[in-house]
Protein backbone atom coordinates (compact mmCIF):
# COMPACT_ATOMS: atom_id res chain seq x y z
CA UNK A 1 0.00 0.00 0.00
CA UNK A 2 1.61 3.18 -1.03
CA UNK A 3 1.77 5.65 2.32
CA UNK A 4 -0.19 8.71 2.47
CA UNK A 5 1.43 12.38 1.83
CA UNK A 6 0.10 15.44 3.22
CA UNK A 7 1.11 19.45 2.54
CA UNK A 8 -0.01 21.83 4.95
CA UNK A 9 -0.59 25.53 5.01
CA UNK A 10 -0.14 28.13 7.31
CA UNK A 11 -3.85 29.09 7.75
CA UNK A 12 -6.43 26.66 7.32
CA UNK A 13 -9.11 27.85 4.94
CA UNK A 14 -11.83 25.59 2.97
CA UNK A 15 -9.26 26.62 -0.43
CA UNK A 16 -5.95 25.52 1.50
CA UNK A 17 -7.69 22.18 2.72
CA UNK A 18 -7.68 20.94 -0.73
CA UNK A 19 -3.54 21.28 -0.62
CA UNK A 20 -4.16 17.56 1.40
CA UNK A 21 -3.46 14.68 -1.43
CA UNK A 22 -4.15 11.65 -0.29
CA UNK A 23 -3.00 9.06 -3.14
CA UNK A 24 -4.11 5.92 -1.27
CA UNK A 25 -7.89 4.90 -0.65
CA UNK A 26 -8.84 6.51 2.72
CA UNK A 27 -11.02 3.52 2.58
CA UNK A 28 -8.62 0.95 2.12
CA UNK A 29 -6.81 2.33 5.67
CA UNK A 30 -9.64 2.91 8.00
CA UNK A 31 -11.28 -0.25 6.86
CA UNK A 32 -8.49 -2.36 8.19
CA UNK A 33 -7.60 0.00 11.27
CA UNK A 34 -10.79 0.33 12.69
CA UNK A 35 -11.22 -3.33 12.67
CA UNK A 36 -8.65 -3.61 14.63
CA UNK A 37 -9.40 -1.24 16.62
CA UNK A 38 -12.61 -3.21 17.76
CA UNK A 39 -10.44 -5.60 19.48
CA UNK A 40 -10.62 -5.53 23.00
CA UNK A 41 -9.50 -7.93 25.91
CA UNK A 42 -12.84 -9.34 27.55
CA UNK A 43 -11.73 -11.52 30.35
CA UNK A 44 -8.47 -12.07 32.43
CA UNK A 45 -8.20 -14.83 35.03
CA UNK A 46 -4.85 -15.18 36.91
CA UNK A 47 -5.63 -18.04 39.62
CA UNK A 48 -4.76 -21.11 38.14
CA UNK A 49 -2.09 -23.45 38.87
CA UNK A 50 -3.32 -23.22 42.43
CA UNK A 51 -3.37 -26.67 44.58
CA UNK A 52 -6.12 -25.23 46.29
CA UNK A 53 -9.43 -27.34 45.49
CA UNK A 54 -11.32 -23.82 45.92
CA UNK A 55 -9.79 -21.90 42.63
CA UNK A 56 -12.15 -21.70 39.98
CA UNK A 57 -9.80 -23.43 37.15
CA UNK A 58 -6.34 -25.10 36.54
CA UNK A 59 -4.78 -22.80 34.28
CA UNK A 60 -4.84 -19.35 34.44
CA UNK A 61 -6.80 -17.67 30.80
CA UNK A 62 -7.21 -14.19 28.85
CA UNK A 63 -10.28 -13.77 26.69
CA UNK A 64 -9.94 -11.79 23.43
CA UNK A 65 -12.98 -10.04 21.79
CA UNK A 66 -14.08 -8.64 18.58
CA UNK A 67 -16.41 -5.96 18.46
CA UNK A 68 -16.82 -5.26 15.06
CA UNK A 69 -18.15 -7.08 12.05
CA UNK A 70 -14.99 -7.84 9.87
CA UNK A 71 -12.81 -10.62 10.75
CA UNK A 72 -9.37 -9.48 11.96
CA UNK A 73 -5.87 -11.11 11.03
CA UNK A 74 -3.67 -11.23 14.39
CA UNK A 75 -0.25 -12.26 12.14
CA UNK A 76 2.05 -10.50 13.90
CA UNK A 77 -0.04 -9.48 17.14
CA UNK A 78 1.18 -10.32 20.68
CA UNK A 79 -0.65 -10.41 24.23
CA UNK A 80 2.32 -9.69 26.70
CA UNK A 81 1.59 -9.60 30.71
CA UNK A 82 3.45 -7.67 33.38
CA UNK A 83 3.91 -7.85 37.22
CA UNK A 84 1.75 -5.08 39.55
CA UNK A 85 5.07 -2.47 38.65
CA UNK A 86 6.95 -4.44 35.82
CA UNK A 87 7.65 -4.30 32.18
CA UNK A 88 5.30 -5.35 29.46
CA UNK A 89 6.44 -9.04 27.99
CA UNK A 90 9.57 -8.83 30.18
CA UNK A 91 10.59 -12.57 29.58
CA UNK A 92 9.56 -14.74 26.37
CA UNK A 93 7.18 -16.58 29.03
CA UNK A 94 5.61 -13.39 29.68
CA UNK A 95 4.08 -13.17 25.93
CA UNK A 96 2.31 -14.92 23.46
CA UNK A 97 2.67 -14.23 19.68
CA UNK A 98 0.03 -15.52 17.40
CA UNK A 99 0.69 -17.62 14.80
CA UNK A 100 0.15 -16.22 11.01
CA UNK A 101 -2.87 -17.53 10.53
CA UNK A 102 -4.76 -16.59 13.74
CA UNK A 103 -7.73 -14.65 12.28
CA UNK A 104 -10.87 -13.85 15.40
CA UNK A 105 -14.00 -13.72 13.40
CA UNK A 106 -16.75 -10.40 13.95
CA UNK A 107 -18.10 -10.37 16.93
CA UNK A 108 -16.35 -13.76 18.35
CA UNK A 109 -14.02 -14.45 21.18
CA UNK A 110 -10.63 -16.52 21.00
CA UNK A 111 -9.48 -18.01 24.59
CA UNK A 112 -5.65 -18.24 25.46
CA UNK A 113 -4.76 -20.52 28.34
CA UNK A 114 -1.69 -19.88 29.92
CA UNK A 115 0.24 -21.67 32.81
CA UNK A 116 0.56 -25.45 33.51
CA UNK A 117 -2.56 -27.29 34.74
CA UNK A 118 -2.61 -27.49 38.17
CA UNK A 119 -4.11 -29.91 40.68
CA UNK A 120 -6.48 -27.49 42.29
CA UNK A 121 -10.10 -25.99 40.13
CA UNK A 122 -11.42 -27.33 37.53
CA UNK A 123 -10.78 -27.85 33.87
CA UNK A 124 -12.06 -24.76 31.65
CA UNK A 125 -15.46 -25.43 30.41
CA UNK A 126 -14.24 -24.78 26.57
CA UNK A 127 -11.02 -25.70 24.98
CA UNK A 128 -8.73 -23.09 24.42
CA UNK A 129 -7.77 -22.03 21.03
CA UNK A 130 -4.31 -21.14 21.91
CA UNK A 131 -1.79 -22.50 24.78
CA UNK A 132 1.26 -20.97 26.27
CA UNK A 133 3.02 -21.01 29.46
CA UNK A 134 3.00 -17.36 30.87
CA UNK A 135 1.65 -17.20 34.69
CA UNK A 136 -0.11 -14.31 35.38
CA UNK A 137 -0.71 -12.97 38.82
CA UNK A 138 -3.95 -14.12 41.20
CA UNK A 139 -4.14 -10.85 42.68
CA UNK A 140 -2.40 -8.14 41.00
CA UNK A 141 -1.13 -7.85 37.05
CA UNK A 142 -1.70 -6.01 34.09
CA UNK A 143 -2.24 -8.14 30.38
CA UNK A 144 -1.92 -5.74 27.32
CA UNK A 145 -2.82 -6.76 23.13
CA UNK A 146 -0.39 -5.00 20.91
CA UNK A 147 -0.20 -5.40 17.03
CA UNK A 148 3.66 -5.94 17.47
CA UNK A 149 6.16 -7.35 20.34
CA UNK A 150 6.83 -4.77 22.89
CA UNK A 151 9.74 -7.10 24.51
CA UNK A 152 10.51 -6.00 28.35
CA UNK A 153 8.71 -2.17 27.41
CA UNK A 154 7.60 -0.42 30.14
CA UNK A 155 4.37 1.07 30.98
CA UNK A 156 4.03 4.44 28.64
CA UNK A 157 7.22 3.42 26.75
CA UNK A 158 5.08 1.09 24.16
CA UNK A 159 6.20 1.43 20.35
CA UNK A 160 3.58 3.83 19.08
CA UNK A 161 0.49 2.49 17.14
CA UNK A 162 1.22 -0.57 18.64
CA UNK A 163 -1.11 -1.02 22.02
CA UNK A 164 -4.36 -2.14 21.66
CA UNK A 165 -6.03 -2.29 24.14
CA UNK A 166 -4.89 -3.06 28.12
CA UNK A 167 -6.35 -4.34 31.69
CA UNK A 168 -4.86 -4.05 34.89
CA UNK A 169 -5.96 -5.23 37.97
CA UNK A 170 -5.41 -4.98 42.05
CA UNK A 171 -2.65 -2.79 42.05
CA UNK A 172 -0.82 -2.79 38.91
CA UNK A 173 0.10 0.59 37.23
CA UNK A 174 -0.78 1.23 33.50
CA UNK A 175 -4.48 1.32 34.24
CA UNK A 176 -7.15 2.59 31.63
CA UNK A 177 -7.99 5.44 33.85
CA UNK A 178 -8.56 3.26 37.16
CA UNK A 179 -7.25 -0.73 37.44
CA UNK A 180 -10.23 -3.16 38.25
CA UNK A 181 -10.63 -4.37 41.80
CA UNK A 182 -7.73 -6.92 43.43
CA UNK A 183 -7.96 -10.32 41.69
CA UNK A 184 -8.03 -14.30 43.14
CA UNK A 185 -8.12 -17.58 42.79
CA UNK A 186 -12.14 -17.70 42.42
CA UNK A 187 -12.51 -14.60 40.39
CA UNK A 188 -11.77 -13.02 37.40
CA UNK A 189 -12.04 -9.58 35.41
CA UNK A 190 -14.94 -9.67 32.78
CA UNK A 191 -15.54 -7.11 30.29
CA UNK A 192 -19.33 -6.04 31.19
CA UNK A 193 -21.50 -6.42 27.49
CA UNK A 194 -20.09 -9.79 27.26
CA UNK A 195 -16.85 -7.71 25.27
CA UNK A 196 -19.26 -4.62 24.36
CA UNK A 197 -18.34 -1.94 27.09
CA UNK A 198 -15.19 0.08 26.40
CA UNK A 199 -15.14 3.26 27.70
CA UNK A 200 -11.35 3.28 28.52
CA UNK A 201 -11.56 3.30 31.87
CA UNK A 202 -10.72 -0.44 33.43
CA UNK A 203 -13.05 -0.02 36.31
CA UNK A 204 -16.03 0.97 34.65
CA UNK A 205 -15.52 -1.61 32.23
CA UNK A 206 -14.59 -4.50 34.14
CA UNK A 207 -16.80 -6.42 36.80
CA UNK A 208 -15.10 -9.03 39.33
CA UNK A 209 -16.75 -11.98 38.83
CA UNK A 210 -16.18 -15.74 41.06
CA UNK A 211 -15.70 -18.55 38.39
CA UNK A 212 -16.55 -16.66 35.33
CA UNK A 213 -17.46 -18.16 32.39
CA UNK A 214 -14.91 -17.67 29.42
CA UNK A 215 -15.86 -18.22 25.28
CA UNK A 216 -13.54 -19.50 22.72
CA UNK A 217 -13.91 -19.08 18.81
CA UNK A 218 -16.58 -21.74 18.78
CA UNK A 219 -18.79 -19.96 21.59
CA UNK A 220 -21.92 -18.03 20.33
CA UNK A 221 -21.36 -14.90 18.59
CA UNK A 222 -22.27 -11.86 21.00
CA UNK A 223 -25.67 -10.88 20.22
CA UNK A 224 -25.39 -7.13 21.00
CA UNK A 225 -22.69 -6.89 19.01
CA UNK A 226 -23.18 -4.38 16.37
CA UNK A 227 -26.72 -3.44 17.65
CA UNK A 228 -25.59 0.18 18.08
CA UNK A 229 -24.71 1.87 15.20
CA UNK A 230 -21.43 3.91 15.13
CA UNK A 231 -21.94 8.07 15.76
CA UNK A 232 -23.10 9.72 12.43
CA UNK A 233 -20.57 12.16 12.16
CA UNK A 234 -17.14 11.43 14.71
CA UNK A 235 -14.88 13.86 13.25
CA UNK A 236 -17.67 16.52 14.44
CA UNK A 237 -15.35 16.79 17.67
CA UNK A 238 -17.25 20.11 18.52
CA UNK A 239 -20.46 18.80 17.53
CA UNK A 240 -22.02 21.55 16.39
CA UNK A 241 -23.43 19.27 13.80
CA UNK A 242 -20.79 19.56 10.74
CA UNK A 243 -17.28 18.62 10.27
CA UNK A 244 -15.20 21.95 9.69
CA UNK A 245 -12.16 24.36 10.65
CA UNK A 246 -12.75 24.46 14.24
CA UNK A 247 -12.76 20.32 14.23
CA UNK A 248 -9.30 20.58 12.07
CA UNK A 249 -7.85 22.65 14.99
CA UNK A 250 -8.66 20.35 17.48
CA UNK A 251 -7.44 17.19 14.90
CA UNK A 252 -3.93 19.27 14.58
CA UNK A 253 -3.48 20.01 18.18
CA UNK A 254 -3.97 16.25 18.62
CA UNK A 255 -1.47 15.53 16.18
CA UNK A 256 1.06 12.51 16.53
CA UNK A 257 -0.14 11.60 19.99
CA UNK A 258 -2.31 8.64 21.15
CA UNK A 259 -5.83 10.37 22.35
CA UNK A 260 -8.13 7.79 21.45
CA UNK A 261 -10.99 10.49 21.51
CA UNK A 262 -9.28 12.40 18.22
CA UNK A 263 -8.01 8.99 16.62
CA UNK A 264 -11.07 8.54 14.21
CA UNK A 265 -9.13 5.04 12.55
CA UNK A 266 -8.31 3.85 16.20
CA UNK A 267 -4.77 3.02 15.19
CA UNK A 268 -2.99 4.56 17.86
CA UNK A 269 -1.93 7.13 16.81
CA UNK A 270 -3.38 11.14 15.39
CA UNK A 271 -1.74 11.47 12.09
CA UNK A 272 -2.20 11.13 8.28
CA UNK A 273 -4.88 8.35 8.03
CA UNK A 274 -7.25 10.56 10.71
CA UNK A 275 -6.68 13.96 8.44
CA UNK A 276 -7.58 11.82 5.72
CA UNK A 277 -10.90 10.47 7.35
CA UNK A 278 -11.56 13.61 8.24
CA UNK A 279 -11.72 15.44 5.08
CA UNK A 280 -14.10 12.63 3.58
CA UNK A 281 -16.22 13.59 5.70
CA UNK A 282 -16.10 17.33 5.37
CA UNK A 283 -19.29 19.66 5.55
CA UNK A 284 -23.45 18.92 7.45
CA UNK A 285 -22.86 15.64 9.54
CA UNK A 286 -25.88 12.91 7.96
CA UNK A 287 -28.68 13.26 9.85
Amino acid sequence: MKHCEIRTHASFSRASLLLVTVPCTVACIAAHSSAAGALRISQVYGGGGSTSVLAAYNVDYIEIFNSGPDPVSLAGWTVEYGSAAGNWGSSATNMFAFPKTAVIAPCSYLLLASGVPSTGGAALPVVADFSFTMALSATNGKVGLFRAVNANVACGAEVVGTLVDKVAYGTANCSETTAVGVLSNTTGAVRNGAGMDDTDSNIADFTVVTTPIPHNAASPTNPNCGSVPPPPCPADFNADGSVGAQDLAVLLGAWGTNDAAYDLNADGIIGAADLAQMLSAWGVCPS
